[in-house]
């Protein structure tokens, strides 16, 4: 039975509940909207890095609560949305807010940029299919251009997270890095689906050699979310050593960004605010980022062999 926990200590939560937490803020935020299809469950147990029975328990209480249903043959899709509804940014200012309503506001404007830096791309791959989904089959209108620049780390060297214990083993990281090739290769597709929808669109990847500290959005150059990495020791499973079809939990240090608080800033028109400083100064730090450090990794490097032990066998 999976008992771990976030955090140590009596009382911290729970694997499961976090679990369920999660996939409620997904609810509520538009990750998976009304109607929409969730994942398969083995999906969501590599994605959380916790087991099946953990994520079946889990999306059991969903299901108890009247939020999922799940038919032979169909999958698990949405049938019930809480009723909380995140409120837009702009009408409140908020000191945390989520990526959906920012998103949602930037794609009802003629040109859409974002600026990314994050340690994968699936948060905001969720968030484009959304949109094209509403522009393709619900007949909401479209962006004329659309622009993404996102920085991602390196792929060619293991990071600092996430990462196992033990220093031989290069399994966690693989899978992270074969998490961000597949990322990478939804991105081309979402291209190629908003150009043909009429959307002037341009998506472009590129790698710096470090382990980023945080994940920030840029939004139409006026509205900025900030969050920094935590770092918590967790089970990730992986392949098993000598038998790749199953599957092993292995102690690990990894970051828990899904769920994680994001602050938000804009751009005001005091330049000398605290939001207007802090925005100034990341979108500084992202321009000479992208500029200076980064680089387009090509396919050879993006799916390179693990690294080699260099002890003699």
């Amino acid at each position: 039975m999976d008992t771990s926990r976030t955090a140590g200590g009596e009382g911290s939560e729970s694997t499961q509940a976090r679990v369920e937490r999660v996939l409620r803020e997904q609810l509520e935020n538009g990750t998976y909207p009304l109607h929409a299809t969730v994942p398969p469950q083995r999906k969501l147990a590599e994605y959380f890095g916790v087991s099946r029975h953990t994520v079946q328990r889990a999306v059991d209480q969903l299901i108890e609560e009247g939020l999922i249903e799940t038919r032979q043959g169909s999958g698990t899709r949405v049938i019930r949305v809480p009723n909380s509804v995140p409120v837009p940014p702009q009408s409140q200012r908020p000191g945390a807010a989520s990526l959906k309503p920012l998103i949602e506001q930037a794609f009802r404007q003629a040109e859409v940029t974002l600026d990314i830096a994050t340690l994968t791309a699936e948060t905001l791959l969720r968030h484009l299919r959304n949109q094209h989904e509403l522009i393709a089959f619900e007949g909401a209108s479209a962006p004329e251009k659309l622009r993404i620049r996102m920085l991602l780390p390196w792929t060619t060297e293991p990071l600092a997270y996430p990462r196992a214990e033990k220093p031989a083993d290069a399994r966690v990281w693989v899978r992270w890095r074969r998490m961000v090739r597949e990322s990478g290769d939804e991105l081309q597709e979402l291209q190629a689906d908003f150009t043909n929808l009429g959307v002037q669109t341009s998506i472009e990847v590129r790698h710096i050699p470090m382990t980023p500290q945080f994940k920030l959005y840029v939004i139409n150059d006026e509205h900025m979310l900030f969050g920094p990495y935590s770092l918590t020791p967790r089970q990730i499973r992986v392949p098993r050593e000598g038998r790749p079809e199953e599957d092993e939990a292995v102690d690990s240090l990894d970051v828990l960004g899904l769920g994680s608080t994001l602050s938000y800033h804009r751009m005001e028109a005091d330049e000398g605010t605290h939001d207007s400083v802090f925005f100034g100064s990341m979108r500084e730090w992202y321009r000479s980022a992208w500029e200076h450090l980064s680089v387009v990794l090509p396919p050879t490097l993006r799916v390179s062999p693990p690294v080699e032990s260099s002890e003699d066998p």
